[in-house]
């Protein structure tokens, strides 16, 4: 949650940034008209408090003294009342404030580019060559179902549309890979962690899903359950409401989930193949650290990711997403985008964000720093969306029959 505070102090600084990332600025004119109203409602509370203050010493004076109090005690419970009025009108604008600010994003770093669309994110390397080809290298989903490896059809009538069912060589694979990417992670440090794959509201609110992504998000009826969107709400989460007794080591976890998204606002694209889909496999990495750590975390993630590919000898690059494609919750993401020869470009395969101290207040993930408690920050990325990587294989290491070569690293999971 964007800290109140510093942007009331701050306010048109912060509007600034916050204009780059989408928030309209009727929005955020009524955000500072509100801070107004509470801090004159404040104010107003403030004063009638310090006469309740005056008056009760008054008072008592006047009894020891043994004066007539008919009038100061008549004085005093109209103070009272009006007390009960302000407190009333303080309270109800403090909601309101925490209320839109659930639904304000975090401010970019100052080191993000500004920009609308992703066409303005900034490339920041190249990581291998894309392989070329004697022939011309066919899409995932025709190979998919050429070799029998993905049946779209079936997943349909099972589910419906945005499903798709794994067989042969292609569910082995989805196995394999999730078990490489664990096995990865927990050479870079992060501990291996199994989580539910359902979560409440509190979960979804503290990560920043909800309110304002609600749509995106399947509900389970009747229970205040949502099915996860990524391993970032339950490992986040696990540190929702405590207080950590030491930093001096950053929390570092990584878990396997399969993920559900709607994908409300995706309007329509990439129907066909496994690129968008309700249900898909995704091992996450989180980290929680001390604020002047974090930089370098995001480092170590984006490295650890990136190694995955590299071993997997998958061309990518890294990119520096600029403000208008930046998430929500994300102060800082750098983008990994696999090269997929099938379509002739790269396509996102993993997000690494920085989210700063954003979701560390919405959830209250402290630690403890000498007596003192801080507001920790908190990483989250993907390493890597499962599914993706299977496609990213497939139309990497096809050849000119169809079929597909399995990657030397992997073999030893098959």
């Amino acid at each position: 949650m964007v800290d109140l505070k510093e942007l009331e102090k701050n306010f048109d600084a912060i509007s600034e940034k916050l204009l780059t990332k989408g928030v309209d600025e009727e929005s955020l004119q009524r955000l500072k008209e509100l801070f107004k109203d509470y801090k004159s409602a404040k104010r107003s509370l403030e004063e009638l408090q310090a006469k309740q203050n005056a008056l009760s010493k008054l008072f008592g004076e006047y009894k020891r003294e043994k004066k007539d109090i008919t009038d100061l005690k008549k004085e005093l419970e109209e103070n009272k009342a009006k007390i009960s009025s302000a407190q009333q009108k303080t309270r109800e604008l403090e909601e309101r404030l925490q209320t839109i600010a659930l639904t304000i994003p975090n401010p970019p770093d100052e080191d993000v580019p500004v920009g609308k669309d992703e066409s303005e994110n900034r490339i920041l390397k190249y990581v291998l060559e894309p392989k070329e080809f004697d022939f011309e290298p066919k899409e995932h989903w025709e190979l998919g179902e050429k070799l029998g490896w993905i049946d779209f059809e079936r997943g349909v009538k099972l589910a419906k549309s945005r499903f798709a069912v794994l067989k042969k060589d292609a569910a082995k694979l989805e196995r394999a890979l999730i078990n490489f990417m664990l096995e990865h992670n927990r050479e870079f440090g992060f501990e291996e962690v199994w989580v539910p794959f359902l979560a409440n509201s509190a979960s979804l609110k503290a990560t920043g899903q909800l309110p304002k992504f609600e749509e995106d998000l399947f509900k389970i009826c009747e229970e205040d359950l949502y099915l996860i969107p990524t391993a970032e709400v339950p490992l986040t989460n696990l540190y929702r409401d405590e207080i950590i007794p030491s930093l001096e080591e950053p929390i570092k976890l990584t878990a396997y989930t399969p993920c559900f998204r709607k994908e409300a606002g995706s309007g329509g694209r990439d129907v066909r193949g496994m690129i968008r889909q309700h249900q898909f496999d995704k091992v996450e990495l989180v980290a929680i650290t001390k604020p002047e750590e974090s930089d370098k975390m995001l480092d170590l993630m984006v490295e650890c990711a990136s190694s995955l590919l590299q071993k997997l000898e998958l061309p990518h690059r890294l990119s520096l997403l600029c403000t208008g494609d930046l998430g929500f919750s994300a102060a800082k993401t750098i983008d990994i985008e696999v090269w997929l020869p099938g379509q002739k470009k790269y396509r996102e395969i993993s997000s690494i964000s920085n989210t700063r101290d954003f979701q560390a207040r919405r959830a209250k993930i402290r630690y403890k720093e000498g007596k003192k408690n801080r507001l920790a920050h908190t990483l989250n990325g993907s390493s890597l969306a499962v599914g993706r990587t299977l496609i990213a294989i497939m139309e990497n290491y096809q050849k000119e029959d169809g079929t597909i070569e399995i990657p030397q690293v992997l073999k030893k999971y098959l």
